[in-house]
């Protein structure tokens, strides 16, 4: 059976990207009202800017390289 659709790949980069960018979001969000939650240790870190903008920037890396299309056949 040959696969003709969209490559699966291509809806997980569409996950991760949107994922990402609300991680990201809420990191922008949570670093900017300086509000995080009580006890928490390293908030300097702003995990969750990085960690959103790494599953973003995958997600859209995805995307990119498995978008559907004519394959040149």
């Amino acid at each position: 059976m040959r696969g003709s659709g969209i490559p699966i790949w291509f809806f997980i980069g569409v996950l991760l990207t949107v994922y990402g960018a609300m991680i990201f979001g809420y990191g922008v969000v949570e670093w900017t009202t300086a509000n995080y939650p009580a006890g928490v240790q390293l908030t300097q870190l702003h995990t969750p800017v990085w960690w959103g903008g790494l599953l973003a920037a995958l997600g859209v890396f995805y995307v990119v390289k498995f978008r559907p299309g004519p394959t040149g056949k």
